[in-house]
């Protein structure tokens, strides 16, 4: 019998890359920081590079620090550094590009990281790009190390929804500069070998707006954690309250339909909305809560840790995905883990998954605040449905979705890579003989 090959069997050497990977906002530092645990309870060994903010890792995954000039960091966005702090060309581009209204994160963690690894091709069997997509990462294949990269869904989505809700043409312009890293984001992640994305919805878009081939493209579904995101049974749920996890002032999370919805809805009853997210300085927001005469009925909660979000879900009557588009979207599946029954858009990646109408959800197209209020408004008067969509959901999150799960398909395809790799060389080699 022949010898396990040992590229099938043995541990993996890991470098996981994220240009940042803040925990409270936005999805990579929660992908990252769950991945990376479970890679290593798979037994491999992850090191994960990160610019600022960085993220939360279990004490088994070393943290190498890629420091940047953290231009947006909370409480001082858009700072101007003091001289000293300028160390090298990135730091210079980076400063360049914010000033010009560019944003230059992506571009010069690539060239950092690739710094930072140049001399470590043997610490490494793969390395992990998690949508930096930067020259620097088509850097590192030249500097001989397999890559992959993960490809949540195609930001053109996110500018291309900004630019239409954009109300002048200063600031049509000011989002054109803001994503032009875009245009080589779309050049590198056609040269990468391996993409996953995770949903099929996501891996159609990305051929289609990124120009990447299909065959390149694997789905591997992010997670949940099942045993925090959980019913809470002993916190009583508060009559007409519901929920939605959203970044307030960005378009494509449609907070402004669900106000729209949440003011019809109070027109024929008490209903409550909580937000975990806030407002920035100059939102549009808030005026919107005025001229819908929602003061008062609206609260948001920034800041607060994972125990006292799962708290507000059990709370909760109800919770809502408004988004015009997602990936896949974290919320949803965290919100069904908890067995609040969900009103969800039918927007990107919903359907797929959260479920059919129905069933597992109550699905609404997109952006219409119309069909939303009904679907929150049918929730509310029918405690039976609320039960059985809360359950429904729930066993659906716990069959489907576990960041294991997505660990062992992680790993597949690092070993698919490698393999395809080693047949290249084997056959080149026979090429030259």
């Amino acid at each position: 019998m022949p010898a396990p090959d040992p590229l099938e069997t043995r541990p993996l050497r890991i470098a996981l890359l994220v240009y940042r990977g803040n925990p409270h906002s936005g999805g990579q530092g929660v992908y990252v920081h769950h991945l990376s645990k479970e890679l290593v309870a798979l037994g491999h060994h992850v090191d994960v590079f990160s610019g600022p903010p960085y993220p939360e890792l279990v004490p088994e995954v070393p943290l190498v620090k890629v420091p940047s000039l953290d231009l947006y960091r909370p409480g001082d966005p858009f700072r101007v550094p003091h001289p000293r702090e300028f160390h090298s060309l990135a730091d210079v581009i980076e400063f360049a590009l914010m000033c010009t209204a560019g944003f230059p994160e992506p571009l010069t963690f690539g060239m950092r990281v690739r710094r930072v690894l140049r001399d470590r091709r043997g610490d490494f069997d793969i390395v992990h790009d998690n949508q930096c997509l930067a020259n620097g990462i088509l850097g590192l294949l030249d500097d001989g190390f397999p890559v992959v990269a993960t490809v949540h869904h195609p930001i053109t989505v996110d500018r291309d929804l900004e630019l239409s809700h954009a109300t002048s043409p200063i600031r049509r312009l000011t989002l054109r500069r803001w994503f032009g890293f875009l245009r080589m984001q779309i050049r590198v992640v056609r040269k990468l070998p391996r993409i996953i994305t995770v949903s099929e919805s996501s891996r159609r878009d990305i051929a289609e707006q990124l120009g990447v081939r299909l065959d390149r493209m694997t789905v591997v579904p992010v997670g949940v954690d099942q045993t925090h995101f959980r019913p809470l049974p002993r916190i009583a749920r508060v009559p007409g309250r519901i929920m939605t996890t959203a970044s307030a002032d960005v378009p494509m999370k449609g907070l402004v339909p669900l106000l729209e919805a949440v003011a019809k809805v109070r027109t024929e009853r008490p209903v409550e909305l909580v937000v975990v997210g806030r407002p920035r300085e100059g939102s549009i927001i808030p005026a919107t809560i005025e001229r819908l005469g929602l003061e008062g009925a609206v609260e948001f909660v920034g800041g607060v840790d994972h125990d006292r979000i799962v708290e507000l879900y059990a709370e909760a009557e109800a919770a809502v995905v408004p988004s015009l588009y997602e990936g896949f979207s974290l919320p949803a599946i965290e919100a069904m883990a908890c067995g609040v029954p969900l009103v969800s858009t039918t927007g990107g990646a919903l359907p797929e998954v959260v479920g059919g109408h129905d069933d597992t959800a109550l699905l609404v197209p997109p952006g219409d605040s119309g069909a939303l209020a009904a679907a929150i408004s049918r929730l509310l008067d029918d405690p039976a449905l609320r039960t059985r969509i809360g359950a429904a959901g729930r066993a659906r999150v716990f069959e489907r979705y576990t960041w294991a799960a997505t660990a062992e398909g992680t790993v597949e395809q690092y070993r698919s890579e490698l393999r395809a790799r080693a047949f290249s060389a084997r056959a080149a080699q026979g090429r030259a003989c």
